[in-house]
């Protein structure tokens, strides 16, 4: 364990009653921070070219044990390894991310090779190790809570099922996932885990997490059963540090095929909904990753794409439009604020956050639209377009899902220079299936078990037996509550 670790400070200031930074190991256990705001690093840890030469040919896992070092975080050795070791449960442990060229300028990094098929299995299957070893070495009961739109949920529960000292709590827009996704979540049935659909949206069910997890009364309650509360979502920067290696590892993937060399600069393409991804992408930039520009893919719910074009975020006349694309059918995305925080400071932050917060509104200056533009470029992808080029890039022998085609439009628009780019691919097909079945045969109402063996068929591809057995797997999570409800059910859940 590091005698002077990283320490962690809060992105809205601080309010007098609680510490002025913390460890790592205190912002994963407890990451909402003062006003309602969330943790980020003091500093980054600079990595620079000499980093990237020294690791050209570490595998993922050695990469990962690298960054982790020079961010000094208070976890002893041979937990991180733990950790890092759930990796070897991905189809391929040697190279758990393949990176995949698909046109000259475009490589797809797939981020989805993990036991739940969608790329928060990159951050949440070490993650999971993490918190559960701090809470037994701490002699303590966690809850965790998770808020999803589709695979936070599933991955959180793959990694937290029947690990000592946790309970995990998972709420999911009742009608907003994909069959594969709830199915995912709804046959669990480990004694620790409960599933909860709630009528409303992923706002309305990540509104109820950080509501909860700022609220003293339900700590006071869970007080009460010597429970304390944290949370997997990207709130969370337990889920953040795993995500920024990634991208390190794709800009290293390219340099050992051949399509760069090393120092060149490349575009960073991302599906972006709660914008963990992305900020994964911005911290591994500013730790000298040899980035021209992130690219910010959206669909229809393209507040981000207002935010970055127009530097406004206006939520007033907005709900939240259900798309192809469900994992991205989120308005308010969480890690602006650590964003926003790096670029104009705590004070600044808490103003702008606590405006959207109060009004659905704020407007950042010219000067300050100017610095995110300098970083960041943004586009949408409605349905119809997905469709096209899920349907162009399966005609020259790439299979993808719905949020990666979103990236393919950004990539036709936004790109100022021929660099390359990599898209960053956060589900496999089988996740969506009804959505590819429609782009590539015109099939529509499909089922996702129909979808999955027509795709199958055209594509002569399998369906991984972790996606098939779903189907005949036994439901035992069936509650399906109105929002009010979800203190109660969870408290119940605990008794």
């Amino acid at each position: 364990m590091q005698a002077n670790s990283m320490q962690f400070i809060e992105t809205r200031g601080n309010d007098g009653q609680r510490p002025l930074c913390v460890p790592f190991s205190d912002a994963i256990l407890n990451p909402m921070s003062s006003f309602g705001g969330i943790y980020v690093p003091e500093s980054l840890p600079q990595l620079g070219l000499p980093f990237l030469e020294e690791h050209l040919d570490s595998d993922y896992k050695t990469l990962a044990r690298a960054v982790l070092d020079a961010y000094e975080i208070d976890i002893d050795a041979e937990v991180i390894d733990a950790a890092l070791s759930r990796y070897d449960d991905f189809d391929d442990p040697a190279n758990p991310v393949p990176v995949v060229k698909v046109t000259d300028n475009l490589y797809v990094s797939e981020l989805y090779h993990g036991p739940t098929r969608a790329f928060k299995d990159m951050a949440l299957q070490p993650f999971g190790v993490l918190l559960s070893s701090l809470a037994q070495s701490r002699e303590e009961h966690y809850l965790i809570m998770a808020a999803t739109s589709g695979d936070t949920g599933p991955a959180t529960l793959e990694t937290f099922k029947n690990r000592a000292n946790v309970k995990v709590a998972c709420l999911y827009p009742d009608g907003g996932t994909s069959d594969v996704q709830r199915l995912q979540m709804v046959t669990e049935d480990a004694d620790n885990l409960k599933v909860i659909g709630i009528h409303g949206d992923f706002d309305d069910a990540q509104s109820a997490l950080k509501s909860l997890l700022s609220s003293e009364t339900f700590r006071a309650k869970l007080k009460e059963k010597q429970t304390h509360l944290s949370a997997a979502n990207s709130v969370n920067f337990g889920r953040i540090i795993f995500q920024q290696i990634y991208h390190i590892h794709s800009y290293l993937e390219l340099v050992r095929q051949g399509a760069i060399e090393l120092g060149e600069k490349i575009y960073l393409n991302v599906p972006s909904g709660n914008f963990g991804n992305a900020l994964g992408g911005y911290y591994a930039m500013k730790m000298g990753l040899p980035v021209m520009k992130i690219l910010i893919s959206s669909n229809s719910n393209n507040v981000l794409t207002e935010l970055i074009n127009t530097g406004k975020y206006d939520l007033r006349e907005r709900s939240v439009i259900a798309t192809s694309s469900p994992a991205m059918d989120i308005l308010k995305s969480s890690n602006v604020e650590r964003i926003f925080y790096d670029l104009y400071g705590a004070e600044r932050t808490k103003e702008l956050m606590l405006s959207l917060d109060n009004d659905k509104y704020y407007e950042l200056t010219t000067e300050e639209t100017a610095r995110l533009q300098s970083i960041f470029c943004a586009d949408y992808c409605n349905d119809k377009e997905v469709n096209r080029y899920i349907k162009q890039a399966f005609d020259n022998g790439y299979l993808m899902d719905p949020h990666t085609a979103t990236c393919f439009k950004s990539h036709d628009s936004c790109r100022e220079k021929a660099l390359k780019s990599i898209v960053y691919s956060t589900a496999e097909w089988t996740k969506f299936s009804p959505t590819i079945a429609n782009a590539l045969t015109g099939e529509v109402d499909t089922h996702d078990i129909d979808a999955l063996k027509s795709i199958s068929e055209v594509a002569d591809t399998p369906i991984p037996a972790l996606i098939s057995e779903l189907f005949d797997k036994p439901i035992a999570q069936g509650a399906v509550i109105d929002k009010e409800n979800i203190e109660s059910e969870i408290l119940s859940f605990l008794e």
